[in-house]
């Protein structure tokens, strides 16, 4: 080691948080309980850690991040590939909880990925109700084609099934809209993002809830945290075809039905679609780049809480 920073590593699983601590190879396992995270936190503290890194995990490991981040730990919650990718670089194939731990101390100390800071217990609760609603939404589509090639026998419940669903939906509509209504800071940004024509309520709630950098971040970063930066794929005289990777898919799904409409009805967005389509570029080339520029003018519009103007130009 360079320096005597204290690096740690937890792997999470349902019912247990296995911890490595770098350096000095020490390791231990608490419950993954409210009582083992306080434990957690209680063993930590002496330690005194640069960083903590923790993978994502579908929401198993919240419970804990906040608990350390209330006990003023610096925590990183990183992407499960990356940390693989980084073992096999390694020469670590070997896969167990003890040693994932130890291979997210090593990725703490050798990369140093950036912290983020624990969105709020309001944000947290409306990513709740848009993850659920496009849940639900997911259900009605698939019921839907169900009810297409279904037998008559079953057509009723089919129905009666996609009944409940919609009525679900359109209470799920109304709890996101009381949310937002009763937030002054999502009031204002909710009225922001949806001065702009082609983002909806759905486009920006789920911006609100699962893209809470917005306005925080320049365009490239915002850009690439969404998955809509172009990626090269150069090598010696071979220039490869550009392509977009990674990213949260839930933000880019809705920031894509967005981007459809503003081609028709946004005049930035549409003069720049068919600027680009003129240019002999595919349609699905100019749309990514037409969802980068529309993120990029709604990141700016946070940044500067500043409701959309007919005549405004691109931001930089």
């Amino acid at each position: 080691m360079s320096d005597a920073s204290v690096f740690v590593g937890i792997d999470v699983s349902k019912d247990n948080l296995d911890v490595a601590v770098k350096p000095g190879n020490e390791s231990f396992a608490v419950p993954n309980t409210s009582k083992g995270h306080d434990e957690l936190c209680k063993r930590l503290r002496p330690f005194k850690p640069k960083l903590l890194v923790v993978e994502a995990t579908g929401g198993m490991e919240l419970d804990a991040v906040i608990a350390l981040c209330d006990a003023g730990i610096v925590v990183a919650i990183v992407n499960p590939r990356h940390v693989r990718d980084f073992a096999k670089a390694c020469g670590q194939l070997a896969k167990t909880d003890c040693i994932d731990a130890a291979i997210l101390a090593d990725f703490a100390d050798k990369i140093r990925p950036e912290p983020r800071p624990m969105p709020s217990e309001e944000t947290r609760a409306l990513d709740a109700l848009i993850t659920r609603r496009r849940q639900l939404v997911d259900m009605l589509a698939v019921e839907k084609n169900r009810l297409t090639t279904a037998r008559k026998a079953m057509k009723k419940d089919i129905l009666r099934h996609l009944a409940f669903l919609e009525k679900a939906i359109g209470q799920m509509d109304n709890d996101l809209q009381k949310s937002v209504e009763d937030s002054p800071i999502w009031r204002v940004n909710d009225d922001i993002l949806q001065s702009v024509p082609g983002v909806g309520p759905t486009c920006a709630t789920t911006l609100m809830a699962q893209l809470p950098e917005l306005g925080m971040l320049d365009r490239k970063k915002i850009a690439a945290l969404v998955g809509v930066a172009p990626l090269n794929r150069d090598s010696g005289y071979k220039t490869g075809r550009r392509i977009i990777w990674g990213g949260r898919a839930p933000v880019r799904a809705v920031l894509y039905m967005s981007t459809l409409v503003a081609t028709r009805h946004n005049p930035v967005i549409r003069t720049h679609y068919e600027h680009l389509i003129n240019q002999g570029k595919l349609r699905k080339v100019a749309m990514t780049a037409c969802m980068r520029k529309l993120l990029t003018l709604l990141n700016a519009m946070i940044r500067d809480q500043s409701r959309w103007q007919p005549e405004m130009a691109m931001p930089k």
